[in-house]
């Protein structure tokens, strides 16, 4: 952008412009994942809709490269745009709570901790992730999974209506009946359709939940992931629990002889009756005698933050993800093996599951397209030394591959990095990609939107 230009944005628009000579640029231009050191030309500063649609008017109209910010957790980077334009919703966090109607409706930059803090006060929740401080935004349009999927199904499921500020400027609400086509994009489709402004979702009676985390040796890997994928599928829908490889973090409750420790484990909840998480999970000593058995009773939001200290943001992160449907005895093995190699104290993989009340929607219902996935993997290297930048990467991509070959093909799009093509983008949403495309096509028939896991607009009507 010349310097024209973006002073001519800054008339044009009524809401903050940053550029790159302004002194908040730095922080404007920072995101969660530090790997990310991309430089847009501008960042623009939404308090509103209007200040969104007034921007992607402009944006639109000099033929200027647009990215969209929420929370700014994108992997990626794909909250912003070398040389473009980032339309930075953080600073929208209104929420209103209707705990009659049990819904919530919220702004697009909220984060999870927001959502869950508004929702908490009247014994709700929806569906999220496992980190609080994620966006919404992103969590919702890719699908969103975390504790409470297998109860209560995916955010998208959840999802009951959203606000939209489309590729030409104009702003439409959506929900099963109005705009039924982009509704069911947005469930799953990702950013490619629009600037979300807000959604509306379902709440549920969420208060208390059961917690548990179990750890073994990491040279337990196998009979411990082997018990795993019997147990978790037959499991009751308000039992929850994702199996980790990791390294013991020097933080409670882990006692101090395991800090720095290699292993394996599980993490759960038991979403309905938290004095019976016990109960529920009994069997995890028939893989051998845990090294670690800890349970509690704790408000929603507090297992929702759990991560937040040991993963906070401006560390280096690189990651990619597949969906599974079994876990052969092959996989076994492989998990063994990296997970005996983590790199750093913070490098991970975790298996989430996505059955249960998830499996219950029609697999037309969504933009989701794997609705037969019982688990979601995250191959994550993560370490705050940008000199391990290349060990973590390599870790998570050698881990990816070997594994791979065992996947459904597809990927949770939250998962899925930059680099790894368009096929990819494809198989990921199967036999979806072409409904998204012509979706596409009525919607962002330019590609405006593109910034992203990019859906290319249909060609043909």
């Amino acid at each position: 952008m010349d310097p024209s230009t973006l002073e001519a944005m800054k008339a044009a628009l009524r809401c903050p412009v940053i550029g790159p000579q302004d002194a908040e640029y730095s922080r404007a231009r920072t995101v969660y994942n530090a790997m990310i050191d991309k430089r847009p030309a501008a960042v623009v500063g939404c308090a509103d809709a209007a200040d969104a649609a007034a921007a992607v008017d402009f944006i639109r109209d000099n033929g200027l490269e647009l990215a969209v910010r929420g929370g700014g957790h994108s992997g990626p980077g794909l909250c912003l745009v070398e040389d473009g334009v980032t339309v930075d919703l953080s600073a929208m966090r209104r929420i209103e709570v209707d705990p009659v109607a049990r819904t919530a409706r919220a702004d697009g930059g909220c984060r999870l901790r927001e959502l869950d803090h508004a929702t908490h006060e009247f014994g709700l929740a929806t569906p999220g992730g496992i980190v609080s401080t994620t966006g919404i935004g992103g969590l919702t349009l890719g699908g969103g999974h975390g504790y409470l999927n297998r109860t209560y199904g995916l955010t998208v499921d959840n999802l009951l209506g959203a606000d939209v500020v489309l590729a030409d400027g104009s702003f439409v609400s959506v929900s099963e009946t109005d705009h039924p086509d982009l509704f069911w994009a947005l469930r799953g489709g990702g950013g490619n359709f629009g600037v979300v402004t807000s959604f509306t979702y379902r709440l549920h009676p969420v208060d208390t939940l059961g917690f548990v985390i179990t750890l073994w040796p990491v040279d337990g890997t196998r009979e411990v992931l082997a018990w795993y994928r019997d147990f978790l599928p037959r499991a009751p829908e308000d039992v929850y629990a994702y199996f980790a490889l990791f390294v013991v973090p020097p933080v409670p409750p882990f006692p101090e002889e395991l800090h720095g420790q290699r292993m394996c484990g599980i993490v759960g909840c038991h979403t309905a009756e938290p004095d019976r998480v016990e109960a529920a999970f009994t069997s995890v000593r028939e893989p051998g005698p845990p090294t670690f058995h800890f349970t509690a009773a704790l408000p929603y939001p507090a297992v929702q933050s759990m991560l937040d200290p040991i993963i906070p943001a401006g560390y280096q992160w690189y990651w990619r993800g597949d969906f599974f449907d079994r876990i052969p005895d092959a996989a076994l093995d492989v998990h063994l093996r990296y997970g005996e190699h983590i790199p750093t104290p913070l490098s991970l993989m975790h298996l989430y599951p996505v059955d249960g009340a998830a499996h219950r929607v029609a697999p037309d219902d969504t933009a989701w397209s794997h609705r037969d996935a019982v688990w979601s993997a995250v191959f994550a290297g993560v370490d705050p030394d940008p000199a391990n930048a290349g060990t973590i990467r390599q870790w998570c991509v050698d881990y990816w591959q070997e594994m791979h070959p065992h996947s459904m093909g597809g990927s949770y799009v939250n998962f899925m990095g930059e680099d790894e093509g368009r096929d990819r983008v494809r198989n990921t949403y199967g036999d979806h990609y072409d409904r998204l495309a012509r979706v596409k096509r009525t919607y962002d028939p330019d590609n405006l939107f593109r910034a992203n896991q990019n859906i290319e607009p249909a060609r043909n009507p």
